[in-house]
């Protein structure tokens, strides 16, 4: 760079700045000559602006993709600290331990009871407990309270308790949970559900879409209750790769397509981001799901997506 704005110094020079300007301006206005030092800032400011046109345009952007980086914060990776990881005996409910069990447990009761008109989130985490177990592990024994969408927090909110246990082992293994939830049977989204799948079981009713919600947050209601049939197949994902090091939502869903129905089943292909909060990380993943209202969601592939080219395995 240097020696191309040597040359173009030179090329400058050689064009005799001063003289050509001062002719210019005497022709132009048939005035005396301006003093020296007027000169000298006129062609000083014509050789920056000529400068200009040599920077280099900028390269395209090569930042690394998003599912690739590492946190923006290096306190977003261990939101908690060594001693709090460590800790047995009561949990301070809101703080991260806590409340990632917590999540574990919500993704095990959408894989049992969600559907297109019932997905369930966490509320709050009441009171939580961790001890070591001999077996080797951590067992986190949880009281909390969920809510449920489409009613979301003007519905009735349920409580439920949890033993959440996460095994220590070489490989990763998926947690276990038992989970007790009050007058869950209660709810009942029958009616919604079997007009959905009236509406859709037809093979003249196959569905397409991307990016749900959109980059502003926007949902068609009629994509609504495939939103929450991904929700539901993804917490199949989110609770076998979840770990005491995670706490995995769903971030967005990047497309559906409706494939032909088998068996009496809607057939869903979907691939889903997966946002983890520690990591900052979002992960890609292409899923097939069937859904009928007798039958509920069942996850029959599902295959981890990499976005980086050195990736070779899941996170977990």
């Amino acid at each position: 760079m240097q020696s191309v704005i040597r040359t173009h110094l030179e090329s400058v020079s050689s064009h005799s700045c001063y003289a050509t300007e001062l002719s210019f301006i005497n022709s132009s206005t048939r005035r005396r000559s301006p003093p020296e030092w007027i000169m000298k800032t006129f062609c000083s400011v014509w050789l920056l602006l000529s400068l200009v046109e040599l920077r280099p345009a900028l390269p395209v952007s090569q930042e690394t993709p998003l599912a690739c980086r590492g946190p923006a914060d290096p306190a977003l990776q261990q939101p908690e600290t060594p001693e709090e990881m460590d800790t047995t005996g009561d949990l301070e409910p809101t703080h991260y331990p806590a409340r990632r069990a917590a999540t574990v447990a919500l993704h095990y009761l959408n894989t049992r009871h969600g559907s297109p008109y019932r997905v369930f989130g966490l509320q709050q985490v009441h009171k939580a407990s961790a001890e070591d177990v001999a077996a080797g592990g951590r067992k986190y024994s949880l009281d909390f309270s969920v809510t449920t969408s489409p009613s979301g927090s003007a519905g009735p909110a349920l409580r439920c308790s949890a033993e959440v246990l996460f095994p220590r082992t070489e490989r990763h293994t998926p947690p276990d949970v038992q989970l007790n939830c009050e007058a869950l049977q209660q709810l009942n989204s029958t009616a919604e559900d079997e007009a959905f799948y009236q509406k859709y079981i037809t093979p003249d009713s196959a569905v397409s879409a991307q990016y749900l919600p959109d980059s502003y947050g926007n949902m068609s209601e009629d994509m609504q209750p495939f939103w929450r049939l991904a929700r539901v197949a993804a917490s199949f994902i989110m609770l076998r790769e979840s770990s005491e090091n995670t706490e995995f939502n769903m971030a967005q869903v990047a497309s559906i397509t409706q494939q032909e129905s088998s068996e009496k089943q809607l057939m869903l292909d979907y691939v889903v981001l997966l946002h983890d909060l520690p990591s900052q990380e979002i992960i890609q993943w292409k899923l097939l799901a069937s859904w009928s209202p007798d039958s509920g969601v069942r996850v029959l592939q599902m295959e981890w997506q990499p976005r980086c080219p050195h990736a070779t395995k899941p996170p977990n």
